[in-house]
């Protein structure tokens, strides 16, 4: 198996993390604004610090500097369009719900791929040829897809219509945020900086966006509880700093192939079979039906296949 493959399945395990602790924040009454904010605020410091003891710090803030609109824009696609959708959509739905709906990320990726070009070199030079999408990948994905409908399919019943629209619509716009500012920093960077410099840069050009969900959180919440920091802070740690430095490192590994591209992108499918499990074992869910399981066993082998097929 691919290393790559290998990163994103443990990234997939640590950002399972991300949708259980959000739940239980919400469960405990805490405000996704706090859930959200808190998470990349507590990254920063944390970041900084790897960034000076590994002395890369100001080869990143100087390429900030040269094109700091490029960086804030993608950065803020990439991270604030992302996560605060997910957690304002964990206060409408649970974790499987969230999770599972998450999972349109896959396709997504693949869906984008047309937006990128790939350098050909001729006898008369470089050139950029568009990207065509991935159809092998696409139609593995489909079947992640299918195992993660099943998944759902029997506990979708226990909540009202309404309520799953309003937290669905929100994750969809997440999924595509993710992978598009993703795929795009990839492009600014330009395979200039390692993958904790590529993920401080986004964090901290991220960071205008969250400093006004954290002044709008104050001003109509008032200030998070001393749980909800503590759980904001593991999400930021296992979420937010080991599973993105995974995953962007296993893109990283691959960005030149978009086949694999998508495959690594459709590892994150794994993220519902862990936050299945954590929401058992944590919250005592119902344990998944024929149905459920079924489900399970189409996501492992969509992922299983999406890294045997052949370009």
């Amino acid at each position: 198996m691919p290393k790559a493959l290998i990163l994103g399945i443990a990234a997939s395990f640590f950002f399972a993390f991300t949708f259980i602790l959000n739940q239980q924040m919400n469960i405990s009454g805490g405000s996704w604004l706090w859930s959200s904010s808190l998470r990349f605020i507590f990254m920063f410091p944390i970041l900084l610090v790897i960034m000076i003891i590994k002395n890369q710090l100001f080869g990143v803030l100087n390429d900030i500097i040269k094109k700091p609109i490029q960086w804030i824009i993608w950065s803020t696609v990439g991270f604030g369009l992302f996560y605060a959708p997910l957690t304002f959509a964990s206060a409408y739905g649970s974790s499987w719900l969230v999770a599972g709906t998450w999972q349109i990320t896959i396709v997504a990726g693949a869906l984008l791929t047309p937006l990128f070009f790939k350098n050909v070199e001729t006898e008369d030079g470089i050139f950029k040829i568009r990207n065509k999408i991935p159809k092998k990948s696409l139609l593995m994905s489909s079947v992640i897809l299918l195992g993660i409908f099943l998944i759902q399919f029997q506990q979708a019943k226990d909540i009202s219509a309404l309520k799953a629209f309003i937290g669905i619509l929100p994750v969809i716009l997440a999924a595509f945020s993710y992978p598009l500012g993703n795929r795009k920093m990839i492009e600014v960077c330009n395979n200039r900086f390692s993958t904790f410099q590529r993920v401080f840069g986004m964090t901290l050009c991220s960071m205008p966006f969250w400093i006004i969900i954290s002044l709008f959180s104050l001003l109509t919440v008032g200030l998070p509880s001393e749980g909800q920091v503590v759980q904001s802070l593991l999400v930021a740690i296992f979420s937010g700093i080991i599973a993105t430095i995974l995953f962007f490192k296993a893109t990283d590994l691959v960005s030149s192939d978009v086949r694999m591209l998508a495959v690594v992108e459709s590892t994150q499918s794994g993220e519902v079979i862990f936050t299945l499990l954590g929401g058992v074992f944590i919250f005592h869910d119902k344990i998944p039906t024929l149905i459920g399981l079924i489900g399970i066993m189409l996501v492992v082998i969509g992922m299983i296949l999406n890294s045997l097929i052949k370009s």
